[in-house]
């Protein structure tokens, strides 16, 4: 079974008098451990697509159905779980709370999963110096620069063990070494522990590690297709 399947979906936003159709009959099925990227122009509805699927914006039409629970119509408390629970994000304005450090904003959304002060700590420690910030794991994020707090984001995420992480142009603001670098960290979690992984992306160094690309136009799906030089 996938872990996450949309069939026919349609959103449709108003613009004064006027109807915006931001995704049209989007047909879609990611299944545990793939390493996938949304590739397309700005406008061509990627954003609006790791909305709906990371729950925090709902579909004008089709069905929508995570880890084999239909999400539809799910009530509000359901989809807040699933966001607490089996889904991590990686937003493009990151959305670090600016009075913790890096290691507090790592932990935050643990300590609202109710985990443990140890346990939540040994986590957030680990998934810091995997994206290479241990010295700087006390830092507040304006002593960090973007590409650090592009990294913490991408360690808050990462540290839920969530079933699958929603990426929106993680590597923005990061040079080639440090790109490579946790491209490899998310690549063998996606191997080893069976993350989903979707990436909005437009940066080449993802699009060669993807092992699948969902190429998105005017709303639509253009092409989904394999990757056979994808790096392993």
């Amino acid at each position: 079974m996938a872990l996450l399947e949309l069939k026919n979906i349609y959103k449709t936003y108003k613009q004064g008098e006027f109807d915006v159709h931001a995704l049209q009959n989007i047909s879609l099925s990611l299944d545990t451990g793939e390493f996938a990227a949304l590739v397309g122009p700005s406008g061509s509805g990627k954003t609006t697509l790791l909305n709906i699927i990371g729950c925090l914006d709902s579909a004008s039409s089709g069905s929508f159905h995570l880890n084999g629970n239909d999400l539809t119509q799910a009530k509000e408390s359901d989809l807040s779980n699933y966001r607490l629970f089996q889904i991590g994000f990686v937003f493009q304005a990151y959305n670090l709370v600016p009075v913790l450090s890096a290691l507090e904003n790592v932990e935050l959304i643990m300590v609202l999963q109710g985990r443990h002060h140890k346990e939540r700590r040994e986590r957030a420690e680990h998934y810091l110096k995997l994206v290479g910030l241990q010295d700087m794991m006390h830092r507040r994020p304006k002593a960090l620069s973007g590409g650090q707090q592009q990294r913490v984001a991408v360690a808050r995420a990462l540290a839920t063990n969530p079933r699958i992480v929603l990426a929106d142009e993680p590597t923005a603001n990061l040079d080639s070494e440090n790109a490579t670098a946790l491209l490899d960290v998310m690549h063998e979690l996606s191997h080893e522990e069976k993350t989903t992984f979707l990436f909005s992306t437009h940066d080449l160094r993802v699009m060669q590690r993807a092992e699948r690309i969902i190429t998105l136009s005017d709303g639509q799906i253009q092409k989904d297709e394999t990757n056979p030089a994808a790096v392993a």
